[in-house]
């Protein structure tokens, strides 16, 4: 699918303004994670809060798995037009950088992990807006051993 867009400066901040908003709100669902790339998924439930205005992004929840396992997780994201910067935070690493661009419903958004994650301190985050109640979350890395990407954390949240 390709297009090309052409906006003025008042109309793809509006744009983005929508697009962060219609984030907003309280999401719950399901998903899997993989601790590392070489690690079994675990099977999540997850809640999170999601705070939107026209030019930033607030999401804080907790994932839950194996009847024990909680998890806090976060994320602060400014966007300038169609650029996004910020962090993530529920990584073991420490607080991570954040920055990207949205593509029709989704923000794709680089990782900088504060140390080592699976071999390097780089990967993946989209978050997509799925229909009008749905979000998805997923996270990609590369496996240090053979090179792949590996999916390693896929969350599929309802708005609640």
């Amino acid at each position: 699918m390709a297009a090309t867009l052409v906006f003025s400066a008042p109309s793809a901040l509006a744009d983005e303004g929508r697009y962060l908003r219609s984030l907003g709100g309280s999401w719950s669902g399901t998903g899997t994670v993989l601790v590392r790339t070489n690690s079994s998924p675990v099977t999540v439930t997850c809640q999170f809060t999601s705070n939107a205005s026209a030019s930033s992004l607030a999401l804080d929840g907790k994932c839950r798995g194996l009847l024990v396992i909680s998890h806090s997780i976060g994320s602060r994201l400014k966007s300038s037009g169609r650029k996004y910067s910020g962090t993530y935070t529920g990584s073991s690493s420490g607080v991570a950088q954040l920055t990207g661009t949205r593509r029709g419903n989704a923000l794709n958004l680089a990782i900088r992990w504060a140390k080592n994650v699976n071999g390097d301190r780089s990967a993946q985050l989209t978050l997509e807006k799925v229909g009008t109640d749905g979000m998805k979350l997923s996270t990609t890395d590369i496996d240090p051993k053979t090179g792949k990407a590996v999916t390693t954390s896929e969350i599929n949240l309802r708005r609640s």
